[in-house]
């Protein structure tokens, strides 16, 4: 008896062990897997690094001051091609410019790139809802297979409000009715384009926030694009008495002249001369609009980034801002892009990624198609073979990065960048070079003496020379 009294008990622990098992596997089962991060990518046309973590402390920035202050600042970030359309398509799809592709603003990634899986559509695939709004790429049904939904604000362009310029520039695509005060109107954020986008940001996350799958939304914000149109408000945060022409405002004769350009882009505006140096007065007038707008777009930004936290999906979301080139505010006598001065291939760019991040700065260079692997890497999906740029997640781990170089181009120049030199060349179809620029950045930030045809950098040209057929790609002349 007491046999069988033994038995069962064990008989009955033995199915008690049995249910708990199976409950805790039941249990195990039904824990959800956490979702891939969020990524919110702000792109902003036109913007310089010359913000207030970057040093520079005269423009009125508060909103990306503080998300600077949450993220990783690249101090040495480069487009690969001072052209919106050619950069943003470059970024988008990770690969390079060549001789042939990536020429200019209206340069579709489809065309240019369609063996290319984009970084939206990869993302697509993954399971991820992409909404582009505002200017991601240039052409907004560019790559239209990416996205979920793509928005855009109507109207004309140039999106004047004052009833002046709108008679004059009617419905043309260039603005001819003034680029800078004469905008200068009395109206609420929300009148211009990138109030609008920033409000169709806020209405997105809202709606992705109830949605059982991870987001990439890009908000693609107009301003400081010419012409400098801002609220008054914005425009009366600042003094024009205070603002200065930059130290390089002069050309030196020892820089090719293949280095400069007219600014046809600002002379399309009615009140710009068609011709010669502009007006000092002009030139003030027109980087008080640079700062106005800049403060302007910084006030859009900071709703979308009020609205992430709000909505309790910042610890949830990675933060990419960016600009897709830099732009000449007079710097070498020049203004807006298409060139390889530093002015117009180094960009602002900041990263905040949840758990990682909290305001470090980094001098390690990086160019724009590291975007993409970085992106991918940070939520775990294999990034694509053909993409060509490299991650720079170890940066964000600690670790000094392996590449310490990045290459620019724009028409016939290439530019190198490594360490503190950036050398240029202008080349044909032969990849032969017709014209050399070389700076030294530790004796020469302002890139005013050109050392390239100087006997003494023969040696380092000729080097630079062999390191830039290297780096350039391996389609580059195809």
């Amino acid at each position: 008896m007491n046999i069988n009294k033994k038995s069962l008990l064990s008989f009955l622990i033995l199915i008690l062990l049995f249910i708990s098992c199976k409950k805790e596997k039941k249990e195990e089962i039904v824990v959800e897997e956490k979702k891939p991060m969020n990524i919110l990518f702000i792109a902003v046309d036109d913007l310089r690094p010359e913000l207030n973590f970057y040093g520079a402390h005269h423009i009125q920035s508060p909103n990306l001051d503080k998300l600077a202050k949450e993220s990783l600042v690249f101090n040495r970030a480069y487009c690969n091609i001072p052209v919106c359309g050619a950069s943003r398509a470059s970024l988008l799809t990770g690969i390079r410019p060549t001789r042939h592709r990536f020429l200019n603003y209206s340069t579709r990634a489809d065309v240019d790139a369609a063996h290319v899986t984009s970084l939206p559509k990869l993302l697509k695939e993954n399971g991820y809802t992409t909404i582009s709004n505002g200017k991601i790429y240039h052409k907004n049904n560019d790559d239209s297979l990416a996205w979920d939904n793509r928005w855009f604000p109507k109207g004309n362009i140039r999106n004047y409000k004052l009833e002046k310029n709108i008679i004059e520039n009617g419905s043309a695509n260039l603005a001819m009715g003034g680029a800078s005060s004469h905008e200068m109107a009395e109206v609420d954020d929300s009148a211009y384009f990138d109030g609008e986008i920033a409000q169709k940001g806020i209405e997105d996350l809202k709606m992705l926030k109830n949605k059982n799958q991870p987001f990439f939304l890009a908000l693609g914000f107009m301003k400081p694009h010419l012409p400098f149109n801002a609220p008054k408000k914005y425009w009366d945060l600042y003094n024009r008495n205070d603002i200065e022409l930059p130290e390089s405002y002069v050309r030196p004769k020892s820089t090719p002249k293949q280095a400069f350009h007219n600014y046809g882009e600002l002379r399309n505006y009615g009140n710009i001369p068609k011709k010669g140096d502009l007006p000092k007065d002009l030139a003030k007038e027109l980087i008080h609009g640079y700062y106005a707008c800049v403060s302007y777009v910084d006030a859009q930004i900071g709703l979308v980034l009020d609205e992430l936290k709000r909505l309790e999906l910042e610890d949830d979301t990675i933060v990419i801002l960016w600009g897709d080139h830099g732009w000449n505010l007079g710097d070498h006598k020049l203004w807006s892009k298409h060139v390889t001065f530093e002015t117009a291939l180094r960009t602002p760019m900041i990263i905040k990624v949840p758990g990682k991040t909290k305001g470090q700065k980094t001098d390690a260079i990086v160019e724009y198609i590291d975007i993409y692997p970085s992106l991918t890497e940070l939520v775990g999906i294999v990034t694509p073979n053909k993409v060509e740029g490299q991650s720079f997640v170890p940066i964000l781990e600690g670790y000094k990065p392996e590449k310490d170089w990045a290459v620019s181009k724009f028409k016939d120049a290439v530019t190198l960048i490594k360490g503190d030199l950036f050398y240029t060349e202008w080349t044909k179809d032969d990849g032969i070079a017709y014209a050399r620029m070389l700076f030294d950045h530790k004796t020469d930030p302002l890139e005013l003496d050109n050392l390239a045809e100087k006997p003494e950098y023969q040696e380092t040209v000729n080097q630079l020379a062999k390191d830039l057929r290297i780096k350039w790609g391996k389609d580059f002349l195809k």
